[in-house]
């Protein structure tokens, strides 16, 4: 007996104990790699998703802060960071018909949103989740576009001592210093990091806009403004694009990684399209208060699943008992 799984996008032919193990870990490890569309009609827009895989990695110690990286599951994180475009659509899906409208420079649709300030960022954020059903992230008791959140309390909902200003209960979110740093900086096939998001210890060559590896935006004009988000330079290795570069962007998590008052300043990370090399690089970490869209202020949007915890990552008791099965079925077919 034999089956096919899809590996690596070719359909290969398998054992039955290999098949089966197959689908065990498919099933523990799902993919977040994926368009999805939000919104609705003229006003619907997709955001790509990377698949941000390797959990349970190690810690990079030589960069800032020290530690970071090391995350314990799976997530996706935008392939690009967020456009004009899309925050416009927001606006006009719900920004402006509920007082809760988002103003970002106007440099054209598919150029980066700058701008933005955090708590800005996390009410997009927020209305991703809720207009596709799920719960929202942030915890706003205010009604302006740009007040503070307040924490999340053990009586609610999806509270996480480890982080209360995320919900985990959220399915769209800021992604957290260490979600941010392990996109840019991890190598999964070599288990290392390096100092800049395209894979390599060398800073990257300085462009204006473009996809060639090993590139980023940066050292550039500041009147040029960033480029479009699906023209920011070369992918780090996980294969997102502008973790380098382009616009500076918000990470979740406060400055001191305590994430203990709603007002504390966050961090941000990445330089911008006018920013100097050091801005780049693994080692560089610089703050903004909440409140505070500058004019190179930009994010972009993580993902998670509260599937990844239900499902249980194979057993060696039940690899053992999938290759038993399949060292059985072999001994029978030997008997015929």
């Amino acid at each position: 007996m034999r089956c096919v799984h899809l590996f690596h996008g070719h359909w290969t032919r398998l054992s039955v104990a290999a098949c089966a193990l197959a689908t065990v870990v498919g099933m523990a490890a799902p993919s977040f790699a994926a368009v999805v569309s939000f919104g609705s009609g003229a006003n619907q827009f997709n955001m790509e998703f990377v698949t941000i895989g390797n959990p349970n990695n190690v810690a990079d110690i030589t960069g800032s802060p020290n530690p970071a990286g090391a995350v314990a599951y799976e997530y996706g994180i935008g392939k690009f960071e967020v456009s004009e475009e899309m925050i416009d659509r927001y606006n006009a899906n719900f920004g402006t018909a509920n007082g809760l409208e988002i103003t970002h420079y106007n440099r054209g649709t598919a150029k980066a949103a700058t701008g933005v300030s955090w708590n800005e960022a996390a009410r997009f954020v927020n209305w991703l989740n809720t207009s596709t059903g799920n719960l929202t992230a942030y915890k706003f008791t205010t009604s302006g576009v740009n007040d503070d959140i307040a924490l999340w309390q053990s009586g609610d909902a999806g509270y996480n001592a480890s982080n209360p200003y995320r919900n985990s209960l959220a399915k769209y979110v800021l992604p957290s210093y260490n979600e941010w740093y392990k996109a840019a900086y991890y190598d999964r096939t070599n288990s290392i990091y390096y100092d800049y998001a395209t894979g390599s210890n060398t800073a990257p060559t300085s462009v204006a806009s473009g996809t060639a590896a090993g590139t980023a935006v940066y050292n550039q004009e500041f009147d040029q403004g960033p480029a479009d988000v699906n023209l920011a330079g070369g992918l780090s290795p996980y294969g997102v694009m502008g973790l380098g570069g382009n616009v500076s962007e918000w990470e979740e998590s406060s400055l001191d990684r305590a994430n203990g008052n709603g007002d504390s300043r966050r961090g941000r990370r990445g330089g911008s399209w006018s920013g100097p090399t050091s801005w780049l690089s693994s080692s560089d970490r610089y703050d903004a208060s909440p409140d505070t869209g500058n004019d190179d202020f930009g994010f972009r949007v993580a993902s998670l699943s509260s599937d990844v915890a239900a499902v249980p990552e194979p057993s060696m008791m039940v690899i053992g008992t999938l290759f038993g099965l399949g060292g059985l079925m072999a001994k029978r077919r030997m008997k015929k």
